[in-house]
């Protein structure tokens, strides 16, 4: 069965960041993919967050400007 975590979750699993950039990110369609079953109820699927953060692997600082 599928895991799903609030922002306050998302953010303990992500060391820096806040809720107010995850919030941020998610306006910019940068973040992780989110659910929205209700107005006001934003879920994200673990597997989502995982998958986001790993795909933002660098093997340099110089991958940085783009």
């Amino acid at each position: 069965m599928e895991e799903y975590l609030s922002a306050d979750e998302v953010t303990g699993l992500i060391p820096g960041m806040t809720k107010s950039n995850l919030a941020q990110l998610r306006f910019k369609g940068q973040g992780p993919k989110f659910l929205r079953p209700t107005p006001r109820t934003i879920v994200y699927r673990r597997t989502d967050v995982i998958a986001w953060l790993e795909a933002s692997e660098r093997t340099s600082t110089a991958d940085l400007a783009s």
